[in-house]
């Protein structure tokens, strides 16, 4: 598979050529700073590209664009979306201009990954990403006081709720307000309570239902336009897989991806397997899956979550927790050797090592959420490890 590495733009603390140190040779980035809905042009595609290239000896490229990004309106179905969806396909086609082929996106509501702990303890020191469940309710129920809530959390979480927020100052409100508002992908403004209110408020009419036709609507807009183009869009899959505040996810199993997939019938319309995501599913298994729907798989996100009987859960070392790596690994390895064999130009699968622990000198740098060098470099070692020997031992290239 082809090394990658998310990279958020020349204002990232993680350099270039700390990214070439990690042995990986594709960038996964998007162009952040260009509001959602605005069209990328190929000055600026071809700006970060020759950025990224600027030193030869690097061996870098831009492989994934991580994300184009899908504007609210388009997911609520809200107003005349000619414009959003003209504007979407000429980013296409701007990139397969520049020769960047491969897209992620995703179709989650209001929020994207979300978490209530940025920096829980680890033994030693290091820190990880946690989802608790009576946090997020505390924060739904008690600060957000969102109509209904209560029906959405068992007793005991709701009881759990309770205590976390009596006890609570102002001071961890904020902060749980601004963890879960950490994972917008590339945004530097996020929602307040009354912000989210109305955010909640313009998607009241939207249940599963909609939401999957609004989605629905979106390929049958856009997939034309990235087949002429040259590129495959890939789906991300909802982090986590659960409904929350309120808001249906619908890219959260088998079923839901198989629904997207049969939308429209095209080699442009496919998935980002992010195993974390699904993993934190308990009802997914992660390795079938990815057999299912292997040859409409265009990016891997590799890491792992341990999940507790209560729906919380924590990313855990990437060959450690609920999901077999090896497997996995396995199963897109296979996938590859069958794209090859089959003649197929771009066989390699890009994968990147996803959100790992902040570890040693990483401890309290300025990095992104889940994006710390250190972490993701020791995911990146170990899954390369896999991935060696299962190649060797089963004849797959890599």
């Amino acid at each position: 598979m082809e090394q990658t590495w998310r990279w958020f733009g020349p204002e990232d603390v993680i350099e270039l050529p700390h990214i070439r140190q990690t042995g990986a040779t594709g960038i996964v980035t998007a162009l952040h700073q260009i509001p959602y809905g605005v069209v990328w042009s190929v000055e600026e595609i071809e700006k970060r590209k020759a950025l990224i290239a600027a030193d030869a000896s690097l061996g870098l490229r831009w492989s994934v664009v991580e994300s184009l990004p899908v504007h609210e309106s388009i997911k609520i179905g809200e107003g005349d979306l000619t414009p959003l969806f003209d504007n979407y396909r000429q980013c296409l086609r701007n990139l397969g201009r520049c020769g960047i082929t491969t897209v992620c996106y995703n179709f989650m509501p209001v929020v994207d990954w979300t978490r209530t702990e940025l920096a829980h303890p680890l033994p030693g020191g290091g820190t990880a990403l946690r989802f608790n469940l009576h946090e997020f309710a505390a924060f739904d129920c008690h600060m957000l006081e969102r109509p209904g809530a209560e029906a959405d959390y068992s007793d005991d979480i709701l009881r759990r709720a309770r205590e976390w927020h009596v006890r609570s100052s102002e001071a961890d409100r904020r902060t749980l307000l601004s963890n879960i508002m950490a994972g917008l992908p590339g945004a530097y403004d996020r929602y307040d309570i009354p912000g989210l209110r109305v955010m909640l408020d313009r998607y009241r009419d939207i249940d599963a239902a909609a939401l999957r036709a609004n989605l629905a609507r979106f390929l049958r807009e856009v997939i034309p336009a990235a087949e002429e183009a040259g590129i495959r869009m890939c789906i991300h899959p909802d982090d986590p897989p659960r409904p929350l505040m309120g808001l249906p996810r619908i890219v959260s199993n088998a079923d839901d991806i198989a629904f997207i997939l049969d939308a429209v019938a095209s080699s442009a319309n496919g998935l980002t397997l992010c195993s974390g995501s699904l993993g934190a599913n308990p009802a997914n298994d992660v390795p079938a899956i990815a057999q299912r729907f292997a040859k409409r798989i265009w990016f891997a996100h590799l890491r792992n979550v341990a999940k507790e009987p209560d729906g919380s859960f924590m990313e855990a070392d990437h060959l450690g927790g609920d999901t077999d790596m090896v497997a996995l690994v396995t199963a897109l390895l296979e996938e590859q050797k069958r794209r090859k064999d089959a003649g197929e130009p771009h066989w390699r699968i890009p994968m990147r090592p996803d959100h790992g622990h902040e570890l040693l000198d990483d401890v309290g740098k300025p990095t992104h959420p889940g994006y710390p060098a250190i972490g993701r470099l020791k995911g990146l070692a170990e899954l390369r490890g896999v991935m060696k020997a299962v190649s060797a031992l089963r004849n797959l290239p890599l």
